[in-house]
């Protein structure tokens, strides 16, 4: 899986099995539930965060 590495100013792979997967929930001012769905990876000591859609979520096991 491709992340962007700020901190590099570059994609940089990360290997599948290293990538862990992490849902955002919250709801809004006007009453509305938002669901964010985030996959999370550590490359060179950095901390990657990559938002997808759901579908690529729960291909990486998020439920």
């Amino acid at each position: 899986m491709q992340f962007y590495s700020v901190k590099e100013r570059r994609m940089v792979e990360v290997p599948d099995d290293q990538v862990r997967t992490e849902k955002y929930e919250r709801v809004t001012k006007s009453g509305a539930k938002q669901v964010r769905y985030a996959l999370k990876a550590e490359y060179n000591g950095q901390k990657l965060t990559k938002f997808v859609d759901e579908a690529t979520y729960r291909k990486f096991g998020g439920k």
